[in-house]
């Protein structure tokens, strides 16, 4: 299982990752800080000790045995984007965007747009089952 880092979920580190994403959706101020803070707050239903990271300059990342997903805002969307989103069965059809891609894949979330709550928790579930699988942890050790 991948070791949380100074301020993830449930630390209590003023500059960690966690607050810096608190500030995040504050600093957003519009629905793309409600979009991010409503998928937030289902990945942490769905994985209660998942690991929140901060990278790439601004970019909340969500790891169990491996990354998860990250969580990007833009003007028009906010973007979950799976790590191995291709190797996920989605039958819902979260995924609309990447699907090209061999190894990830996306969910662009517009305004107005509806998030099902219950498909997406059992989408992040089923990437941390995938990472904690054996094939899962061989092509983690890779990368």
């Amino acid at each position: 299982m991948k070791k949380a880092a100074s301020g993830a979920t449930g630390t209590p580190d003023a500059d960690g990752p966690s607050r810096r994403i608190d500030a995040r959706i504050e600093e957003l101020g519009d629905w793309r800080g409600e979009t991010l803070a409503t998928v937030r707050a289902l990945i942490r239903e769905a994985i209660p000790d998942v690991v929140e990271e901060w990278k790439w300059r601004g970019v909340p990342v969500w790891y169990r045995d491996g990354m998860i997903c990250t969580g990007e805002t833009y003007r028009s969307h906010v973007k979950l984007t799976f790590a191995k989103g291709a190797e996920l069965d989605d039958p819902s059809g979260l995924f609309n965007a990447g699907l090209e891609g061999r190894v990830r894949r996306a969910i662009d979330i517009h305004e107005g747009d509806a998030i099902d709550g219950d498909a997406l928790k059992a989408l992040v579930l089923a990437a941390a089952t995938a990472n904690a699988s054996p094939a899962g942890r061989r092509r983690e050790k890779r990368t």
